[in-house]
């Protein structure tokens, strides 16, 4: 295990804190859930990633998902350079904009209809207001652990019961802001039933990761989504796919093509922009309608529809096909394998969960099939494992309750020495000692 060298990113960071909250432009990016100094990034290339004192990580965390390809894949460099030698914003519509749709629609034929923003939040955000429009209901049902980005309706903590009204989950959240947003666990199919029944003919929709990423990767157990599917035709409320993680990255068609469950309305995100902020929402044609300035619900975006974002999305879309998908599966398989060996051979508390290429190493016994079970993993043992595998050269999730990401530009090799690596890692845990 090498030693490694922090002392520029330790200088970043004390000049970072003068000038941002925390340090950092997204929480999560401060490691205060595994504790010491962030690790600031110069550098990526293929599977992997240089830190600003020079320092090598082979990178599962994949800028949080979008990078399937890896880092700097030329076709992507050379789509993004050749846009903005054209320009690099307008305000205006473009041909990109129609290509890029196409193509969204010709994989996710749910979304009949469109419309690009600039962020998973801005997609989210707009596809409530959308349903609500659509259906006149006031009322939203989340998943308890289910992250949909920051938007106050959105920022809503479970209370005791299977199903409760919102609580606001941050400061600056009013109790009024989230007192029509349900919280109900995941793959609990009677309680969402006891929140449908509860509020019959008031919820407008409910939104849902259809395999949660933001709770650590949690599979949704056979059935699941198509009962949600069969609650929503018979009360009459707008199923939202939030597919921001899982979508193109499941398969070609995200989870609604790998379970064969189509929403009404789908999000998307990270992949679908090449890894540049871009968010998609759309669905049903006749829900669609409502938006402006086809009809009343307001929504716009001086930069939706980026000409760098369309042609970096186009760009990555145009480089994946079904054998793409076998790869990442393999690679992901062989991972998966190892890692619980590793769990196995060492005796360490933990386990595995994983949906292609996307996984989480909970420290925990598993399964973990919802946020409350999730919140058992040992957050102090991740975060020894954690600093562990980044000693070891390897880049993770900064937090327990994260994904990881294997993209195409990951080897065989690769994928060994992080099992060799994780082996190690956890034989070495002071929760053995």
């Amino acid at each position: 295990m090498a030693i490694m060298n922090h002392e520029k990113s330790l200088e970043l960071f004390e000049r970072a804190r003068g000038l941002f909250p925390g340090g950092v432009n997204s929480p999560v990016r401060a490691f205060k859930a595994v504790g010491g100094t962030p690790v600031f990034l110069a550098r990526g290339e293929g599977a992997c990633v240089w830190d600003a004192d020079g320092n090598r990580y082979t990178d599962f965390l994949g800028s949080w998902g979008p990078l399937i390809l890896g880092h700097s894949h030329p076709a992507v460099v050379a789509a993004i350079a050749k846009a903005a030698a054209a320009g690099t914003t307008f305000g205006a519509s473009t041909e990109r904009e129609v290509e890029l749709g196409e193509a969204i629609r010709a994989a996710f034929p749910s979304m009949e209809r469109l419309r690009f923003v600039s962020s998973g939040t801005e997609a989210t955000m707009s596809a409530l207001r959308v349903a609500r429009g659509a259906t006149g209901r006031s009322k939203l049902i989340k998943i308890d652990g289910g992250y949909h980005g920051h938007a106050d309706m959105l920022l809503a903590a479970a209370g005791s019961g299977a199903a409760t009204l919102g609580i606001p989950g941050s400061a600056g959240v009013t109790a009024a802001a989230v007192a029509d947003t349900i919280i109900v666990p995941f793959n609990d199919e009677a309680a969402m039933a006891a929140a449908f029944a509860a509020n019959q003919g008031q919820v407008a929709a409910l939104i849902i990761e259809p395999i949660p990423g933001n709770m650590g990767l949690v599979p949704p157990k056979p059935g699941y989504l198509a009962a949600l599917r069969r609650m929503c035709d018979r009360e009459g409320a707008v199923l939202i796919f939030d597919e921001v993680i899982s979508g193109f990255r499941a398969g070609p068609g995200g989870a609604q093509g790998l379970f064969g469950i189509r929403p009404d309305m789908t999000c998307l995100g990270k992949i679908v922009g090449g890894g540049l902020p871009l968010g998609v929402y759309g669905g049903r044609a006749d829900i669609m309608k409502v938006v402006a300035p086809e009809g009343p619900v307001y929504q716009a975006g001086t930069l939706s529809g980026n000409p760098l974002a369309m042609a970096a999305g186009l760009a990555v879309l145009g480089q994946i096909d079904a054998n793409s998908y076998k790869r990442l599966e393999s690679l992901g398989a062989r991972l998966a394998a190892g890692v619980k060996a590793a769990i196995a051979e060492t005796g360490v508390p933990a386990c595995i969960q994983r949906v292609g290429s996307t996984f989480t190493i909970f420290f925990c016994a598993g399964p973990v099939t919802d946020f409350a079970s999730a919140k058992r993993a040992d957050s102090r043992v991740y975060a020894d494992f954690f600093h562990g595998m980044l000693d070891r050269g390897f880049y993770l999730p900064p937090a327990q309750l994260e994904a990881a990401f294997i993209s195409l530009a990951h080897q065989d090799t690769e994928v060994d020495s992080f099992v060799s690596a994780t082996h190690e890692t956890l034989a070495a845990l002071p929760v053995l000692r």
